[in-house]
């Protein structure tokens, strides 16, 4: 006779064949906590901090690493998530020149991705590599379009740009080129700097000799403020004008006076206690903005952890029809998964209504950004 202890476990024993238990859903997130972009991935790793446990009934591993703003280790990262920890999904990373360097490895290995970098040629044109990948910042082509509209209307006709010398430039470049031209303003210099320099003298001299009207400024983060400081020291009196890759405190408390007055585009997450109460983005933003700010202090808030905060409403929009389909760790359930991002439709979130399709994996409508200003060192709603 058998004792009553193996009873005990042939019965657990059938049991767990029974009823198998369902894999954690695993998130793999790169971002660049480190080096030129970190003002913009700490916020982002902070919202991290605030996800959900659970999505769709399932538990959720996130495996968190830091790309120290660099192509080659955010590459690496991505091969380690997908080959070592099996991720189902992977988001990043914080810039467009990594996420570039993503994209080959989370195609080849059939796995989603949302990114947090700009460029539009992250998502565009769509083709069978980028089928897999999605992003949260909205495409440059709708905010490049917002800043010449903003330009136009106050009257600019001759503007001169610089940019960073890499691939979010250049992608953006060619963008407010398309826009400009379409609000009849002519672009009269155009000149580039890297991330990471320290001097942009002669840049800033060139830009001046021609006088132009205004002043993009094509960057991002902290480093972003050398031009416009530069072009403030030396006497320029013109507007300047930024992308919205500088919403975050630390580019005011480097610029200071040097950046006040700056206007640029932004996600509506930024200024949402100043918009009207039925602005689509109002509820969302409000929700992500109370919670940031009451986990990491008043003042705290960042259009940036606003980005991965919306690739988390993507996930937990998408991962119930996923689940309906195969489990989590397998590659059905990837599959399923960016089909289920590629179906989303009319999705709320901080920077907008979002509406994906299988030609469009960015999803918001052209009047979605706001126009802001910089005002006593802070960020003031200054229109659409």
């Amino acid at each position: 006779m058998k004792s009553a202890t193996t009873k005990l476990s042939l019965l657990a024993s059938v049991a767990l064949f029974a009823l198998p238990a369902m894999a954690d859903i695993k998130i793999g997130v790169t971002l660049s906590t480190t080096g030129p972009a970190a003002s913009l991935g700490i916020p982002e790793k902070n919202t991290f901090e605030m996800m959900p446990d659970e999505i769709g009934g399932e538990p959720v591993e996130y495996i968190i690493l830091d790309d120290a703003s660099d192509t080659t280790a955010a590459r690496h990262n991505v091969e380690k998530l997908i080959s070592e920890d099996n991720v189902d999904v992977v988001i990043g990373s914080t810039t467009s020149p990594n996420s570039l360097a993503m994209i080959e490895v989370v195609a080849e290995n059939a796995t989603p991705m949302i990114s947090l970098g700009a460029a539009a040629v992250i998502v565009t044109p769509q083709d069978e590599q980028k089928s897999w990948v999605f992003k949260t910042p909205y495409n440059d082509g709708i905010i490049a379009r917002t800043i010449a509209n903003h330009m136009a209307d106050t009257g600019k006709t001759r503007v001169g740009v610089i940019a960073f010398n890499d691939a979010y430039g250049e992608s953006w470049v060619a963008e407010f080129n398309g826009a400009v031209e379409e609000a009849g303003i002519e672009i009269v210099v155009d000149e580039r700097y890297n991330r990471t320099d320290t001097s942009v003298t002669a840049q800033t001299l060139k830009i001046m000799a021609q006088d132009p009207d205004a002043v993009l400024v094509i960057g991002s983060g902290t480093p972003a403020v050398l031009p416009q400081a530069t072009l403030r020291e030396r006497g320029y009196e013109g507007e300047i004008y930024q992308t919205s890759g500088v919403i975050n405190d630390d580019f005011l408390r480097v610029g200071a006076d040097a950046v006040e007055g700056t206007f640029l585009p932004a996600g509506p997450v930024i200024v949402y206690d100043e918009l009207p109460e039925d602005h689509p983005a109002h509820a969302p933003a409000k929700e992500y903005a109370e919670a940031y700010e009451a986990a990491f202090g008043e003042g705290s808030l960042s259009t940036f952890g606003g980005n991965a905060w919306d690739a988390m409403l993507i996930v937990k929009t998408a991962v119930p029809g996923a689940l309906e389909v195969a489990e989590p760790g397998t590659p059905e359930f990837r599959a399923a998964l960016r089909d289920q991002i590629a179906a989303i439709e009319n999705l709320p979130t901080t920077h907008g209504p979002m509406t994906m399709t299988t030609e469009n994996h960015n999803g918001y409508s052209p009047d979605a950004p706001v126009i802001i200003t910089i005002t006593d060192n802070d960020w003031s709603y200054a229109g659409n």
